[in-house]
């Protein structure tokens, strides 16, 4: 029997407010992380996703009260990144509540850190967070720093890396689309999937319903949004509804 789809609503986290833009700039306030996290539990939230966008660049760590806070007020999975760069960190953030830890930029100037997660923790809490954009000649860089900072990295060959070194899963964030709802990167997704047997998590574009199942259809395991779901345009029960007209296994238990 096939897995569940997982629908993920993200908290993109900047000075302890949930915020959304286009690309990572022109960010406006989308409300109060906890609450955020308790409605969208309420409305069918498969897992949840914290990720504080300023940590890295602003060389701090991830605000573990506001961790504290969502995890004490919801049950589903929560997937919590942005600064971590040590083991210890990820021990604190897991002690706070998270289900998981979503590193980027520390894994790309520290590979072995994705091992040192994997082996002390298990490969379960550990998701790889691929932040790609198109280059010039049509492939895929990972890029740092939300976007900001480019790696030099091909997507394709650090995908097999972190998978070789213990990841559990991938979250893949187009930074091309992320805010700009014209669809998922498909072509993206099908890349990464051809290079990777872990569970995708696509990310960046999602504007309108056609949009999920053609993600899934790509290769996604699960999908994740923000924008469409923070300001009301599209809810977690009608992305669940489509995809059953679609062919594709969702839970729809307390779906609002």
């Amino acid at each position: 029997m096939s897995l569940a789809i997982r629908i993920i609503p993200c908290l993109d986290v900047d000075a302890g407010r949930v915020v959304k833009g286009i690309n990572f700039i022109n960010l406006i306030d989308a409300g109060d992380p906890v609450e955020m996290a308790k409605k969208y539990q309420s409305d069918g939230a498969d897992e949840l996703t914290f990720l504080d966008i300023s940590a890295s660049s602003d060389g701090r760590s991830t605000t573990i009260e506001v961790v504290k806070k969502c995890a004490e007020e919801i049950s589903i999975p929560l997937t919590v990144g942005g600064g971590i760069n040590s083991v210890a960190q990820v021990d604190t953030l897991l002690r706070a509540g998270a289900d998981k830890i979503s590193i980027n930029t520390a894994a790309i100037s520290n590979p072995d850190l994705i091992n040192e997660i994997s082996e002390r923790f298990g490969n379960q809490v550990l998701v790889l967070s691929v932040d790609a954009r198109r280059t010039n000649n049509g492939d895929f860089e990972v890029t740092t720093h939300g976007g900001k900072k480019s790696t030099g990295l091909d997507m394709r060959s650090w995908i097999e890396e972190i998978e070789d070194r213990g990841t559990g899963e991938i979250l893949l964030n187009s930074m091309d689309r992320d805010g700009v709802k014209s669809g998922y990167d498909l072509e993206m997704i099908k890349v990464a999937r051809e290079h990777s047997n872990l569970p995708i998590i696509a990310s960046g574009g999602a504007g309108s319903l056609n949009h999920f199942p053609d993600a899934l259809s790509a290769g996604a395991n699960a999908l994740l949004a923000a924008s469409i779901f923070h300001f009301g345009e599209i809810r977690i029960k009608q992305v669940k509804e489509e995809l059953v007209r679609s062919g594709f296994p969702v839970r729809l238990e307390n779906t609002n």
